[in-house]
């Protein structure tokens, strides 16, 4: 069994080292790869979303199943492409077709198919260049902080969360008359904003039945406290304490079952992986987005949980069979603490060499922007390695990674101190 994952940050590395464990696997390729996958797998340098180069791959290398890591591919229709081509069709991709991929493709769909199946989320709606006027109107019936959102794919940076109705209007003008964001932001989704607490559930689904996987908590922000900037994510938590057995079950009832049933009643055959976004209020699940794909860094968490053969999970997504296999997740705390490049996520440097990773012992470390130069290990990226750790507590597992990184060392590497700081 020769697998392919697409992609190249610490998601597809987590993804990597869980597959490399199953005895079901012979060769394990990921392309482009890191310097992490590089060392369990055999790296390929071509691009996701160019499927003229993945198909060339899959042929040569004799591929018998792909895993998407990434979302652009999936919202490109990567999956429909296998399924257009008579020598691709029978391989399984994990990740949706183009349909499914909208859930994250699109906001504006998104919304629409939540209020469609009764799954709670916040009042909202969507506006053009053409009715802005409208557009300002209805921000005038919302209280600050107000909640702009590019409807298409803008590298995660399509959300602004503004405290002023001068800002917001200005900004929503900027976004949908000047392209701010680009195409994405053509239509602008405008919503009421979800007070309460923050966290992610993952489902992985082969269109009927689903497995709900660990919940996990990020933490956006650059700086301490989460403050500035927003970033791609700066570290990982689960589980999440506040989400106990009571919050997920309303979770299943509320949001993942009218999910699943509405993507079955739609029409929609989902195979992969579904990302809920969700604000606990007093106990309340309102989703805040979905997006189609494991998040990253919420994966180095989530995946290091699953005691389970991945590589089997991902056979029952493919034969719809997920309901016949086992899965279990350890009782023990993960956590991760991700390394950044100085300056980021505004501009930095890349090629740094990065020393010290072989003397992390009790942690695993996951590569992210890394790539090999005469065979040393330089930053890539502007979140450069995840550094996961087990614990019975959070405090015990953070302690771990510390630990860790004050091994590692790179120019101006810069990390948050405090993720989980609300937790603890």
């Amino acid at each position: 069994m020769n697998i392919l994952i697409l992609g190249s940050g610490g998601r597809e590395h987590a993804f990597t080292l869980k597959l490399s464990e199953s005895t079901k696997i012979n060769q394990l390729f990921v392309a482009p790869g890191n310097a992490g996958t590089a060392k369990i797998a055999t790296n390929i340098n071509i691009n996701p979303t160019d499927f003229k180069s993945v198909k060339e791959v899959v042929l040569e290398q004799k591929i018998d199943m792909v895993v998407v890591g990434p979302e652009a591919p999936l919202v490109a229709g990567v999956h429909d492409f296998f399924l257009a081509d008579q020598q691709l069709k029978n391989i399984p991709v994990i990740g949706p077709k183009k349909d499914g991929a909208l859930l994250e493709g699109s906001k504006d769909f998104s919304k629409q198919f939540m209020c469609k199946h009764g799954i709670p989320t916040a009042k909202y709606q969507s506006f053009t260049n053409n009715n802005l006027e409208d557009g300002f109107a209805f921000l005038e019936t919302l209280s600050a902080p107000y909640v702009l959102k590019a409807d298409g794919l803008a590298a995660g940076k399509g959300v602004l969360i503004l405290n002023s109705l001068d800002e917001a209007k200005a900004e929503l003008k900027e976004m949908v008359s000047n392209k701010k964001f680009g195409e994405a932001s053509t239509t602008v989704v405008i919503e009421e904003f979800l007070k309460g607490i923050e966290l992610s559930v993952f489902v992985l689904t082969d269109g009927k039945n689903y497995k709900i996987l660990p919940s996990a908590k990020d933490y956006k922000r650059i700086g301490e406290g989460d403050t500035g900037l927003n970033t791609g994510g700066m570290g990982a938590i689960s589980p999440v304490p506040f989400a106990d057995k009571s919050f997920l079950n309303k979770v299943e009832e509320l949001v993942v079952k009218p999910t699943i049933t509405g993507l079955q009643k739609d029409g929609i055959d989902y195979r992969g992986f579904i990302f809920i976004g969700l604000m606990n209020d007093n106990g309340n699940p309102s989703v805040v987005e979905y997006n189609v794909r494991m998040g990253d860094p919420e994966t180095e968490v989530v995946l290091p949980r699953i005691e389970s053969d991945l590589y089997d999970l991902f056979d029952g997504v493919a034969n719809q069979n997920l309901n016949e296999k086992s899965f279990s997740v350890t009782n023990k705390t993960a956590t991760t603490v991700m390394l950044v490049s100085g300056g980021y996520p505004e501009a930095y440097k890349k090629a740094k060499e990065i020393t010290g990773i072989e003397k992390v012992q009790e942690s695993t470390v996951f590569h992210a922007g890394t790539t090999l130069k005469d065979n040393q290990v330089v930053t890539n990226g502007g979140r450069v390695m995840a550094i996961t750790s087990f614990g019975n507590t959070i405090k015990e597992a953070l302690e771990i990674s510390y630990t860790s990184i004050d091994k590692i060392h790179f120019d101006k590497m810069n990390f948050r101190k405090d993720i989980g700081f609300d937790l603890v």
